[in-house]
């Protein structure tokens, strides 16, 4: 165990308090916002990138469609952010859902399921179809609506007939999926912020206590990995290997089979987004806006892509084969060749995005928090499609058995299910 608490990200934040008391995921991506981006950007030459002269092809990887569910906070384990399957040329609002305090949450998607984790301290079970509540779950055994119960801020993982949710007081729970029973918890040092993953048969949780851990489908610890500061991602796994990154500034590559350090590289910035990987290449986005391309094997920088402006980039990046596609604070969607990171196209939007896109077919969906879910073609950019919430849409996306699921950030705020 820590002997003392891991430092707040950056350590210039002001202190601020969550539902009760204690810095919430919530309110430190409010504060990185508002923080300024003081840390060098690294070597000479990071200018903007030049659009190309025509936009690339963007054909998607070729993916089994026997199975089109959303199982993990960006639907595989490499984390790329494509959706399997297909989805309405016009989605249209099939059902809504709502909670006092909202969702920043992904939900997953199995089996006719919606499993939902709402910031009220519920991790919900949902009929696909109409949205009506099958069961429950409350992260304290307390009956007391008036005691406080710790929120769901990190996406569900739905395995077998598990499906397991973080807390924001660190605890891992695993529950029946068909009955919402609990199976086991499991206690971490500090809140929970990303996705559980899976290699073989263990179980991987990182925790904002500065550990990843390594854990067995019956909840007993295996091996644990302390960083130097917290982990805010959802660990992406490729061949044997996890890749971990937090406020540290640094990305490890972890062993799986040993459970011992494979590359620590610095990236003079710390992170909020989870890596997508392709084979030996991780895509980012960083706190001081910048995309880049780390060769992990080698522990290189391959290239960097600076916007105009140095805002953060808080969401997850969605990886085809020709681009690399995230929306920033700075209110635009960019997306650059994932070859040589220059710039194919941007989409402006009129508020900042946190919301961590989905492509399916040839389409990118994005949330933003000026209230509306855009449809992009994936080609040019071009706007294909919106829908007006009203409220923030900060939750990543989830695309999976036919529908498209967003949640609204804010009180009273909305799970969304479009078809």
């Amino acid at each position: 165990m820590l002997n003392e608490r891991p430092r707040q990200c950056p350590d210039s934040l002001p202190s601020a308090e969550s539902r009760r008391g204690i810095l919430s995921r919530r309110t430190l991506l409010g504060s990185l916002a508002a923080a300024a981006v003081s840390s060098s950007r690294g070597p000479v030459g990071l200018t903007a990138a030049q659009p190309v002269t025509a936009p690339l092809p963007a054909q998607l990887i070729t993916a089994d469609t026997t199975d089109t569910a959303w199982r993990s906070f960006r639907g595989a384990p490499d984390q790329r952010g494509l959706a399997r399957g297909t989805l309405s040329a016009t989605p249209t609002l099939r059902w809504e859902f709502s909670s006092p305090d909202g969702w920043v949450g992904c939900v997953a998607i199995a089996d006719g399921k919606v499993y939902a984790p709402a910031l009220a301290g519920f991790l919900y079970c949902l009929n696909l179809q109409t949205g009506k509540e099958l069961w429950k779950y409350r992260s304290i055994e307390d009956p007391d609506p008036k005691k406080f119960a710790p929120g769901f801020k990190a996406a569900p993982f739905v395995a077998g007939n598990t499906v397991y949710a973080g807390d924001e007081d660190g605890i891992l729970h695993a529950l029946d999926r068909t009955t919402g029973k609990k199976l086991w918890n499991f206690t971490t040092g500090s809140e929970i912020a990303g996705c559980v993953s899976q290699y073989r048969d263990h179980l991987l949780l990182a925790s904002h206590d500065s550990c990843l851990y390594c854990l067995s489908q019956t909840g007993t610890e295996i091996w644990k990995v302390q960083t130097n500061d917290r982990i805010n991602c959802s660990p992406a796994v490729a061949d044997h290997y996890t890749f971990v990154a937090g406020c540290d500034e640094h990305l490890r590559v972890i062993d799986l089979d040993t459970g011992k350090e494979f590359r620590d590289m610095p990236l003079e910035s710390f992170l909020i987004a989870s890596p997508a990987i392709v084979q030996d290449l991780l895509y980012v986005g960083t706190h001081t806006g910048l995309i880049l391309c780390v060769d992990w094997r080698k522990g290189e920088i391959v290239w960097k892509y600076a916007g105009p402006r140095e805002m953060p980039f808080h969401a997850s990046a969605v990886v085809t084969e020709q681009l690399v596609i995230v929306g920033g604070h700075d209110k635009t969607v960019h997306a650059v060749a994932r070859d040589t990171g220059k710039v194919v196209w941007t989409f402006a939007t009129r508020a900042k995005i946190e919301c961590s896109g989905v492509a399916i077919d040839t389409r990118f969906f994005i949330g933003s928090g000026d209230g509306n879910l855009y449809g992009l073609d994936i080609n040019t950019g071009k706007e294909l499609w919106k829908y007006n919430s009203g409220k923030d849409i900060n939750a990543g996306l989830a695309i999976g058995e036919g529908v498209l699921i967003a949640g609204e950030d804010q009180q009273n705020g909305r799970l969304l299910c479009f078809a």
